[in-house]
């Protein structure tokens, strides 16, 4: 990698063209969990956080041009190709053909799709917090087509394949993630 983004300027960069707080909360979930996951890979945790927290850069001003518009901007700032990989990898098969490859690739691609499920999840729960919800619940709205209807369970699928890790460590260690920011993300609940 030869240029390293330091959080603080990713975020500035992200809320330039985010302000939604839906939006910038989903940011900060899938950061979270890129986080655990790099701990977990014994990665370099400020990379995969800040890949995961510019992953929708562009969604909310260009969602037409969803992955190529950020990969443009992207380009623009000068930002290293490990980052805008990344970006357009989490899109594969829905927005561009850039496939994953490393591991923060693939687990970037898996785990977004993932941040908005749990996050759904968490909201519909008596508690509406992260931090009690347990696979088991997981599964249940994972199976129930109707449930956060807009959410990719193929990419999901085809995410832990890609990972070689079976889908209920992926939920796991994905709502770990997430209850380590619970606050910042909104999902601390009543708890």
């Amino acid at each position: 990698m030869e240029k390293k983004l330091e959080r603080k300027a990713a975020w500035e960069l992200l809320t330039e063209y985010t302000k939604t707080p839906a939006l910038l909360s989903h940011a900060q979930a899938v950061e979270a969990i890129m986080r655990h996951f790099a701990r977990l890979n014994g990665e370099d945790e400020e990379v995969w956080g800040v890949a995961g927290l510019l992953h929708d850069l562009d969604y909310e001003k260009y969602p037409q041009e969803h992955c190529k518009k950020a990969e443009e901007i992207m380009r623009e700032r000068g930002i290293d190709e490990v980052y805008i990989r990344a970006m357009s990898c989490h899109g594969y098969g829905l927005c561009t053909d850039v496939k994953p490859e490393s591991p923060m690739e693939k687990t970037l691609y898996t785990v977004d799709e993932l941040a908005g499920l749990i996050n759904a999840a968490c909201l519909v729960r008596p508690s509406r917090s992260v931090l009690d919800l347990e696979v088991k619940s997981l599964k249940k709205k994972f199976t129930d087509k109707a449930f956060a209807a807009g959410v990719n369970r193929e990419v999901i699928k085809k995410g832990c394949e890609m990972l070689g890790m079976d889908m209920d460590d992926v939920m796991r260690e994905a709502i770990e993630g997430m209850k380590e920011r619970a606050d910042e993300i909104g999902l601390r609940g009543t708890l």
